[in-house]
């Protein structure tokens, strides 16, 4: 059996497992099996963790087994498990350091609720950014390409679920993109309010997406007219992006929903 812990943060839900406890299991179908929503515990991803001594360090895998170098809303779930750990034990983490595929994310706490931890993470900058013309599903889309430590598109002007059914899966695997995208339809609502539809690469349409959020509001703010500073609302409730000087800043929460043993 396996040390497993549920944690989501505004929907998008992530199972926890410690490198000792996932031994040598294959990986990619632990992930696939333990993240079946009807046969398995349920979740968009397995984060396969190792504690360091600043926090941890983590490797994704989607639910269908394939890997991503980061997840904005992971990194606060994984941190959030922690600093509940720490509390328990009657210690303070005010600060996190998670590393990632992506590089460290280092995550500063900003409120405690019971069972809910709010984090501030610095992202990192984005890289990458431009305007493409791409034919998908037999139109003419205008995407924002970029990477905010994983690949992103945005399409900017419509955020429904029409749109995001009847072109996110052919976005996520269009030719343009080998790795494969994250999509996400955008509507630049107020200067400081972005709404959000999302398709998540090796998962499909998701409540919520950390990087997805910061891709977004990247996007909206280069080519839609935000600003640098916005709320990124998407079906699964609102985090803050702030896109400074040096990197992106989200804010937002995560809370554990569930420990206990896989059986796999």
């Amino acid at each position: 059996m396996v040390r497993i812990v549920k944690a989501h943060a505004y929907g998008n839900d992530f199972l926890l497992v410690s490198e000792e406890d996932i031994g040598t299991r294959d990986r990619a179908a632990a992930a696939r099996a333990t993240c079946d929503r009807h046969h398995g515990v349920g979740a968009d991803g397995l984060i396969v963790y190792r504690l360091t001594p600043g926090g941890a360090a983590m490797r994704l895998l989607n639910a269908d087994g394939s890997p991503s170098e980061v997840s904005g809303n992971g990194v606060r779930c994984l941190a959030a498990w922690l600093a509940q750990n720490a509390w328990d034990a009657g210690r303070e983490a005010r600060e996190i350091l998670i590393d990632t595929d992506a590089g460290p994310k280092r995550l500063a706490l900003v409120e405690r609720a019971p069972g809910r931890f709010t984090f501030r993470a610095a992202m990192g900058p984005p890289e990458a950014i431009a305007e493409r013309d791409l034919v998908v599903a037999g139109e003419s889309v205008r995407a924002v390409t970029l990477r905010v430590g994983n690949p992103q598109c945005v399409v900017l002007g419509e955020a429904s679920d029409a749109i995001l059914h009847r072109l996110g899966l052919a976005l996520a695997t269009h030719p343009a993109f080998p790795e494969g995208t994250n999509v996400e339809f955008a509507v630049v609502e107020a200067p400081d309010l972005v709404r959000i539809v999302i398709w998540e690469r090796g998962v499909g349409p998701t409540l919520a997406s950390g990087t997805g959020a910061c891709a977004a509001a990247v996007a909206a703010a280069a080519f839609g007219g935000a600003s640098r500073d916005v709320r990124v609302t998407s079906p699964g409730g609102t985090q803050r992006v702030e896109w400074r000087d040096d990197g992106l800043y989200l804010t937002g929460w995560a809370e554990v929903v569930l420990t206990g043993e896989w059986r796999g």
